[in-house]
């Protein structure tokens, strides 16, 4: 496999492989701190963010903290969707961790960004469980597919 930086910071990996897998880390800034600090708004819109990428959702579980802060995930049939928001600096961190071809995390990053109402965001793309010839899940560790 080969793995290269391009000048957009996109890392390539073997696009022949096969992984469980796709793991994006993104963060949004310049958010609505009225979005992110409201713990209705923010499961409503994390639970569209999934439907939107076509994923199942399976349970739900969000709270609001004291002064202000949401945390909450959305457990899906394909994996997860947790955030974490900190209204007070217009800032949320999500992790959009999906499995098969079924839905696409990145589907769900960009439902997010225009829903907080984001006007700078960027995010990691993992690719996880990678799967070997002899169709066990290889020790090599997560690759990065993509950063921006």
């Amino acid at each position: 496999m080969t793995k290269s930086l391009t000048a957009m910071n996109t890392y390539h990996v073997d696009t022949n492989a096969k992984y469980l897998g796709q793991h994006v880390l993104a963060e949004f800034f310049e958010c609505d701190p009225n979005i992110l600090n409201n713990a209705q708004k923010v499961e409503s819109l994390m639970i569209d963010a999934a439907l939107e990428c076509g994923a199942t959702i399976v349970q739900k579980c969000f709270h609001m903290f004291s002064p202000h802060g949401v945390s909450g995930v959305v457990i899906i049939s394909e994996s997860h969707l947790a955030i974490h928001t900190w209204p007070e600096l217009g800032y949320a961190a999500v992790d959009l961790f999906t499995c098969g071809d079924k839905c696409d995390p990145k589907v769900a990053y960009d439902f997010l960004k225009r829903a907080f109402h984001s006007t700078k965001a960027s995010f990691s793309e993992l690719k996880r469980g990678k799967i070997d010839a002899a169709s066990h899940v290889s020790e090599t560790p997560f690759e990065i597919a993509s950063q921006f």
